[in-house]
């Protein structure tokens, strides 16, 4: 009767322990949280990888022939242009920062002076040197597909390449004694046009118009009045009385002068294309020789960025010794942020979406802009 009692207990308490187990289940799903179940599946997106991951980039570059000369900038987010020298012959290759590829996309027969590549990055203008009073124009498309090969007598030349019509080309060239004349390369039709301006530092304002700082050789100031210049007609109109340095980009224009208030200090200011100012901010100044020094310096228009290097401290570039910050103003917020700090005065240019930009005489740097970081692109 007692073993009787004991099983009928046993069974009890093991009943009980059941029920317990089932009603804590039962609970379980009813009061689970739909909404946090499918916010735990979700994946990790902070792990995907993207182009602005400075970890995913395969550094430094390892040429597969001949001796790095120098990079000649972007032609996309993740991708950059190079230039090695093989004897007296020079290759241009593409180089994908994601995966560490390397693909030749031109030779050249000549050693190769410069790359100059489109705003849009659809084309490419080769520079190349078959003789010290020779210089070879050769345009490709970003694959390598020739466009046009063109010879200048010349001992140097420079390019500014319309960005409002990417056919056109204005191309100064230089002889040995630095007297210079001005042509319009037509590169849809194969033609130039000898023009007749006064300066030889040109930039473009429009699809038909360019703008220069009229300099008087004949009396030597520090200052200059900028000009625009109607190439249909050549006729000329004053744009601003006095500037030191300009520069123009899609629907903005860019003038550095010195502060009437204090003349350490030079002053940058932005205007859009009705010659309206839109921005300004100072920076300290540095004198060169007769003039003053205008640091180096890259805009990003899609995101309105302008990145320059700057001083610290104003006085004269042969005893500067403080180095340069790299600072990122804002165009349209008008705000500004230092990125870096002691770098030396050397060209830059950013990437297409400004994330990151390379520095140095021959590029030879990369410089995460979110990171802060800079890093060697090719071994030394």
């Amino acid at each position: 009767m007692i073993l009787l009692k004991r099983k009928v207990s046993y069974q009890n308490h093991t009943l009980s322990i059941l029920l317990i187990v089932m009603t804590l289940l039962l609970s379980a799903c009813v009061n689970k949280d739909p909404q946090k179940s499918k916010t735990s599946a979700k994946p990790d997106k902070s792990k995907t990888p993207t182009t602005e991951q400075r970890t995913e980039w395969k550094l430094p570059v390892s040429p597969p022939e001949g001796e790095f000369y120098k990079f000649a900038g972007w032609i996309s987010d993740t991708e950059v242009l190079y230039i090695t020298n093989v004897e007296q012959t020079s290759n241009v290759y593409r180089y994908q920062l994601l995966t560490g590829k390397s693909a030749l996309i031109y030779k050249s027969k000549y050693p190769i002076v410069t790359v100059e590549i489109s705003p849009s990055k659809n084309y490419i203008l080769i520079h190349s040197s078959p003789s010290s009073y020779e210089g070879l124009v050769t345009i490709i498309d970003a694959k390598g597909s020739q466009k046009l090969n063109k010879s200048f007598p010349s001992h140097e030349l420079e390019f500014e390449w319309n960005p409002y019509n990417e056919s056109k080309i204005l191309v100064t060239k230089f002889a040995e004694d630095w007297t210079f004349s001005v042509s319009l390369l037509d590169i849809e039709n194969s033609k130039t046009k000898e023009l007749s301006i006064p300066q030889p530092f040109i930039k473009w304002m429009n699809e038909e118009e360019i703008a220069f700082l009229n300099w008087d050789e004949n009396n030597p100031a520090l200052f200059a009045p900028l000009i625009g210049m109607n190439l249909d007609d050549e006729s000329k109109k004053p744009i601003f009385s006095s500037a030191i340095h300009f520069s123009t980009f899609r629907h903005l224009i860019m003038t550095v002068t010195v502060s009437k208030q204090d003349q350490s200090k030079a002053v940058y200011f932005f205007y859009d294309q009705s010659k309206k100012e839109i921005f300004s901010f100072s920076i300290p100044q540095l004198t060169n020789f007769s003039d003053w020094l205008v640091p180096f310096y890259d805009y990003n228009e899609n995101k309105g960025q302008f990145i320059t290097l700057q001083p610290l401290s104003s006085g004269e570039i042969d005893s500067y010794t403080s180095g340069f910050q790299l600072v990122l103003y804002d165009v349209k917020k008008g705000s500004n942020k230092v990125i870096m700090e002691g770098l030396e005065n050397a060209p830059i240019t950013i990437s297409p979406s400004g994330y990151a930009l390379l520095f140095g005489n021959s590029f030879e740097n990369i410089i995460d802009l979110k990171a802060k970081k800079k890093y060697k692109l090719i071994k030394e």
